[in-house]
């Protein structure tokens, strides 16, 4: 599926990179996701969830929002919603997103720069595997554009996997 840059693409991941802030400000993984309408409009967001879930290693951000999004709208509401992301979604949370029915993602920091940035990690051992292998795989189009505006993205990350 060809990718599309909507205008709004930039200032709602850089919302998306915000929850990402709160939520390491709250202690847990630098990780933030937010769920937009076909127009752009914020319907969830969703901090990480590994320590506020009480180290729940699946508690990615991008996992629950599909999960509550799956939960709150039907099929053919989410095939026109888009997911933004600080982090390309690992290959759980991109099956999460595909069962869910959401119908395009777009993605700051790609898995391979994260797992080439942060390196081993126990809290986070990154799957080095595009999303858009996993959508591909799948019976209905998920649209994925990304990375996009990798370097701020990559912020997010520094020095907090070092410390931990």
């Amino acid at each position: 599926m060809a990718s599309t840059k909507r205008p709004y693409d930039k200032s709602l991941l850089r919302k998306a990179f915000e929850v990402a802030r709160r939520s390491r400000e709250g202690g847990d993984h630098p990780f933030g996701s937010i769920l937009a309408d076909r127009d752009g409009n914020v319907l969830l967001e969703q901090c990480n969830g590994y320590s506020s879930e009480g180290g729940d290693r699946t508690a990615h951000a991008e996992r629950l929002l599909a999960t509550r999004a799956g939960k709150a709208y039907d099929l053919d509401f989410l095939a026109g919603c888009t997911m933004y992301t600080s982090a390309e979604p690992c290959a759980m949370c991109s099956g999460a997103i595909y069962w869910a029915g959401i119908g395009r993602v777009v993605f700051g920091l790609s898995e391979r720069e994260m797992k080439q940035q942060i390196g081993a990690s126990q809290e986070n051992p990154t799957l080095d595997l595009p999303c858009h292998i996993v959508f591909a795989a799948g019976q209905r189009p998920t649209e994925v554009v990304g990375p996009m505006l990798a370097d701020e993205a990559a912020k997010l990350h520094e020095e907090y996997w070092s410390r931990r």
